[in-house]
Protein backbone atom coordinates (compact mmCIF):
# COMPACT_ATOMS: atom_id res chain seq x y z
CA UNK A 1 0.00 0.00 0.00
CA UNK A 2 1.71 3.40 -1.28
CA UNK A 3 1.21 6.77 1.08
CA UNK A 4 0.41 9.87 0.24
CA UNK A 5 2.11 13.07 0.98
CA UNK A 6 0.56 16.43 1.70
CA UNK A 7 3.25 18.95 2.53
CA UNK A 8 3.13 22.86 1.67
CA UNK A 9 6.12 25.21 2.85
CA UNK A 10 5.28 28.82 1.93
CA UNK A 11 7.02 32.08 2.49
CA UNK A 12 5.19 35.37 3.00
CA UNK A 13 3.88 38.28 4.32
CA UNK A 14 0.80 38.51 6.72
CA UNK A 15 -1.82 40.39 4.96
CA UNK A 16 -3.29 41.10 8.11
CA UNK A 17 -3.46 40.58 11.99
CA UNK A 18 -3.67 37.01 13.08
CA UNK A 19 -7.46 36.36 14.85
CA UNK A 20 -8.10 34.30 17.51
CA UNK A 21 -10.59 31.72 19.02
CA UNK A 22 -11.26 29.31 20.81
CA UNK A 23 -13.11 26.05 20.30
CA UNK A 24 -16.14 24.88 22.49
CA UNK A 25 -13.94 22.50 23.93
CA UNK A 26 -11.19 25.49 24.92
CA UNK A 27 -8.63 25.01 22.22
CA UNK A 28 -7.38 27.95 20.33
CA UNK A 29 -7.14 28.42 16.81
CA UNK A 30 -5.57 31.10 15.12
CA UNK A 31 -6.08 32.24 11.73
CA UNK A 32 -4.13 34.80 9.17
CA UNK A 33 -3.66 35.48 5.42
CA UNK A 34 -0.27 35.34 3.80
CA UNK A 35 0.74 37.41 0.67
CA UNK A 36 3.39 35.07 -2.06
CA UNK A 37 4.55 37.06 -4.68
CA UNK A 38 5.87 36.20 -7.89
CA UNK A 39 7.72 37.88 -10.62
CA UNK A 40 8.63 36.91 -14.13
CA UNK A 41 10.10 38.26 -17.42
CA UNK A 42 7.56 37.49 -20.40
CA UNK A 43 9.81 36.93 -23.79
CA UNK A 44 9.89 40.76 -24.53
CA UNK A 45 11.48 41.56 -21.29
CA UNK A 46 8.85 42.57 -19.62
CA UNK A 47 8.39 41.97 -15.87
CA UNK A 48 5.42 40.36 -14.23
CA UNK A 49 4.28 40.86 -10.93
CA UNK A 50 1.52 37.71 -9.20
CA UNK A 51 0.29 38.05 -5.77
CA UNK A 52 -1.29 34.87 -4.56
CA UNK A 53 -3.10 34.51 -1.12
CA UNK A 54 -3.11 31.70 0.78
CA UNK A 55 -5.56 31.59 4.43
CA UNK A 56 -3.40 29.62 7.11
CA UNK A 57 -4.67 27.96 10.29
CA UNK A 58 -2.93 27.25 13.05
CA UNK A 59 -3.90 25.14 16.32
CA UNK A 60 -2.84 24.68 20.07
CA UNK A 61 0.66 26.18 21.11
CA UNK A 62 1.69 27.24 17.55
CA UNK A 63 -2.13 29.19 17.44
CA UNK A 64 -1.10 31.09 20.32
CA UNK A 65 2.82 31.93 19.70
CA UNK A 66 1.24 33.44 16.07
CA UNK A 67 -1.19 35.79 17.96
CA UNK A 68 1.95 37.09 20.27
CA UNK A 69 4.24 37.73 17.60
CA UNK A 70 2.82 38.03 14.53
CA UNK A 71 1.73 41.72 12.88
CA UNK A 72 0.44 42.49 9.52
CA UNK A 73 3.52 42.67 7.03
CA UNK A 74 6.05 40.54 9.04
CA UNK A 75 7.33 37.55 6.48
CA UNK A 76 7.20 34.50 7.75
CA UNK A 77 7.96 30.83 6.55
CA UNK A 78 5.09 28.52 7.11
CA UNK A 79 5.02 24.54 6.91
CA UNK A 80 1.58 22.52 7.07
CA UNK A 81 -0.79 20.66 5.10
CA UNK A 82 -3.07 21.20 2.51
CA UNK A 83 -7.07 21.45 3.52
CA UNK A 84 -10.07 21.84 1.59
CA UNK A 85 -13.13 22.83 3.75
CA UNK A 86 -16.46 22.25 1.78
CA UNK A 87 -19.80 24.09 2.96
CA UNK A 88 -23.28 25.46 1.60
CA UNK A 89 -24.58 28.80 2.27
CA UNK A 90 -27.97 30.07 3.36
CA UNK A 91 -29.30 30.18 -0.02
CA UNK A 92 -28.12 26.99 -1.14
CA UNK A 93 -25.26 27.05 -2.75
CA UNK A 94 -22.13 24.95 -1.94
CA UNK A 95 -18.62 26.47 -1.82
CA UNK A 96 -14.98 24.88 -1.08
CA UNK A 97 -12.01 26.63 -0.32
CA UNK A 98 -8.25 25.67 0.49
CA UNK A 99 -6.21 26.42 3.37
CA UNK A 100 -3.21 25.68 4.94
CA UNK A 101 -3.05 23.94 8.32
CA UNK A 102 0.35 25.24 9.67
CA UNK A 103 2.99 22.84 11.77
CA UNK A 104 5.33 24.96 11.70
CA UNK A 105 6.14 28.86 11.34
CA UNK A 106 9.40 30.59 11.21
CA UNK A 107 9.54 34.93 11.43
CA UNK A 108 11.86 35.55 8.75
CA UNK A 109 11.46 39.71 8.86
CA UNK A 110 12.98 42.11 11.76
CA UNK A 111 10.28 41.88 14.76
CA UNK A 112 11.79 44.99 15.98
CA UNK A 113 10.75 47.16 12.98
CA UNK A 114 7.11 46.30 13.81
CA UNK A 115 7.36 46.85 17.65
CA UNK A 116 7.56 42.97 18.89
CA UNK A 117 9.88 42.12 21.08
CA UNK A 118 12.98 39.58 20.84
CA UNK A 119 11.98 35.58 20.49
CA UNK A 120 13.09 33.03 18.93
CA UNK A 121 12.14 32.59 16.04
CA UNK A 122 10.93 29.24 14.89
CA UNK A 123 8.09 27.39 16.08
CA UNK A 124 7.23 23.64 15.63
CA UNK A 125 4.61 21.58 17.13
CA UNK A 126 3.87 18.23 16.25
CA UNK A 127 0.63 17.12 16.87
CA UNK A 128 -2.26 16.48 14.90
CA UNK A 129 -4.78 18.61 14.25
CA UNK A 130 -8.66 18.35 14.03
CA UNK A 131 -10.10 18.57 10.61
Amino acid sequence: MSRGLNKVMIIGNLGRDPEMRYTPSGRPVTTFTLACNRTWSSADGERHLETEWFNVVTWGTLAEICKQYLLRGIQVYVEGRLQSRHWEDSEGCKHTSMEIVATEMMILGDRKESGQQSASSVYEINEEYPF
